[in-house]
């Protein structure tokens, strides 16, 4: 059966088809799709896979045609950076708002 392995950084995106037998688990197409030698980075004892978003147990079977993703740990929290952001876009909101009254 065919299915995808994906992963990426910031400089590189691979999706590779992989010819797997029936009843093939998301960590034995990771390992059969011969990406772990391109990318010696991957960590598969810490990193978490995926199908098509979605965390999966790294023993789940997969069914024809699933992609199986390999997530990247992230480096800052996504509610921490999202609370920057918007403080961010507040002050220079704020700054506009005060520099056009100004005018």
């Amino acid at each position: 059966m065919l299915v995808e392995v994906a992963y990426a950084r910031p400089d590189v995106q691979v999706i590779l088809s992989v010819d797997v037998p029936p009843e093939t688990t998301a960590i034995e197409a990771v390992k059969a799709s011969g990406i772990l030698t391109r990318f010696p980075e991957i960590d598969l004892e810490k990193q978490k896979l995926g199908i098509f978003g979605k965390v999966v147990p790294k023993d789940k079977v997969l069914a024809e045609f699933d992609r199986v993703e390999i997530y990247r740990p992230l480096i800052a929290d996504p509610k921490t950076a999202r609370r920057k952001r918007a403080a961010k876009a507040k002050k220079v909101a704020a700054s506009e708002k005060a520099h056009d009254s100004q005018a």
